[in-house]
This record gives C-alpha cells, sequence and structure tokens, in this order.
C-alpha cells in the first residue's frame, strides 16, 4: 500500500534515550488519537530479539521481526513509533520523522536516575553530543520530512507535543 492511500499519518519519534520519546509519542496520541507504538514493549512482549546484550543491560533487537509484526499497521497509517534508532524502518513508512534532543546535562540526569552507569550511560551521553541520532535520521528520510526537536523540559515538551498535533491536524495524503 502507497503512503498516499493512508488516511492518516505515520510519525517517528526518535533520539537518545532519555530525550522524552516516549512522553512526547504518549501525549501526542492522546491529543491526536493516533496509535503510539514504543518499540521497546513491542520486542518486550512479542519477543521480536535475539537475546540479551549484558554490556548494555537491554535486548538485542531483531530489526526483521519488527518490521514484519508493523507492516500492515504502518501500511494502514495513523501511528507514532517511538524508538530510539531509525535507520532500519523502511522510508516509505513515515510522513514525518521527529528527533528529540536534550541537553547534556539535562541528559545525564535523566539518564542516572534510571540507573545508567559506566559504558550505557557514557555512550548515550556521546550519541547525543555527536548527534547520532539525527544524522541517522537525516541519511534515512527525506530531508523534509526530518525535524529535531529541543526536549529539555516540560514547557519544551508541552510546546513539541502543540506543535506536531498541528501538523497532524493539517496533514494530507499526497495526490
Amino acid at each position: 500500500m502507497a503512503q498516499n492511500s493512508r488516511k492518516k499519518p505515520n510519525i517517528l519519534v526518535t533520539g537518545t534515550p532519555g530525550t522524552g520519546k516516549t512522553t512526547t509519542s504518549f501525549s501526542l496520541a492522546e491529543a491526536t488519537q493516533l496509535r503510539h507504538i514504543n518499540i521497546g514493549e513491542l520486542v518486550r512482549e512479542k519477543n521480536l530479539h535475539d537475546g540479551w546484550d549484558d554490556q548494555f543491560d537491554c535486548h538485542i533487537i531483531n530489526e526483521d521481526l519488527v518490521c514484519d509484526e508493523l507492516e500492515d499497521l504502518m501500511e494502514e497509517g495513523g501511528n507514532i513509533v517511538d524508538y530510539h534508532g531509525c535507520d532500519f524502518f523502511p522510508e516509505r513508512w513515515f510522513d514525518h520523522v521527529v528527533v528529540l534532543q536534550t541537553d547534556n546535562s539535562v541528559l545525564y540526569d535523566r539518564l542516572s536516575t534510571r540507573g545508567y552507569t559506566g559504558s550505557k550511560l557514557s555512550n548515550n551521553i556521546e550519541c547525543e553530543i555527536f548527534q547520532v541520532l539525527l544524522e541517522e535520521a537525516k541519511e534515512s528520510y527525506p530531508e523534509d520530512v526530518v525535524v529535531a526537536l529541543k526536549s529539555d523540559t516540560v514547557d519544551d515538551i508541552t510546546r513539541n507535543v502543540a506543535s506536531l498535533t498541528d501538523w497532524v491536524r493539517s496533514w494530507q495524503p499526497k495526490a
């Protein structure tokens, strides 16, 4: 099914862990009545992984299984996908790719509060410093669908959700 046959848009909300993806996605789903799909939860619930990575204390996601699981939902449209990676999803799935960015000191505090330590903490901070997710998004999707949004405070998140809600309401399928 081509993008233009969807009646509702698909949005990818990505960024380094701790940038507010799930909070933003949940609030946006409430505001727009789009479906929120948290990839981390989906991987755990449906066992879409290849085991556990002890070094990074997380599941090893099986990208093919995730894409197979999502294909029909994405063709239908009306989804907000929440994940810290973006380069394995098919380009045709998304009408808008949002990369959330957070000041390093704010991110450090958020990740420390979550219990991130050692290489898991330092690797995520480095990803944010070097804008790895923004570059990944720009390399994986057309420039006109990728947007970077600041996500340091509750006010930032509120503004982002309002802006994205306006975008959803004005979205039109391509002819």
